[in-house]
């Protein structure tokens, strides 16, 4: 099974954004405790990928997790989704037991 993944969507969101900023396109996803539930997701853009990194690649994207983070979101898919509340990169995560109605922090 593949630990993380990213959807098209995504991967073309991370491009452009890293492409305006002159940045690599690696986006990494970590988990902090705290949230409305428990559990909060973090992204930011970063400059390389650690030896310890899990990593997803797609359409020359790469989206990287600690090893740590990993525990808490092995499985889950990364998207990116645009509506009429905003746009937002959002986790499917199979491990939370419950999330947020923001979709940014969960419980196990």
């Amino acid at each position: 099974m593949i630990a993380v993944a990213l959807t098209p969507s995504a991967a073309a969101r991370v491009a452009a954004i890293a492409g305006r900023q002159n940045k690599p396109a690696i986006l990494r996803l970590s988990v902090d405790g705290g949230g409305c539930a428990g559990f909060q997701y973090r992204f930011g853009l970063t400059e390389a990928v650690e030896a310890d990194d899990a990593v997803a690649e797609r359409d020359g994207v790469r989206l990287v997790v600690d090893p740590v983070s990993l525990d808490l979101v092995s499985g889950a898919e990364v998207d990116f989704v645009q509506n009429m509340g905003g746009a937002a990169f959002r986790v499917s995560n199979p491990n939370a037991a419950s999330g947020c109605g923001c979709g940014t922090s969960f419980s196990i």
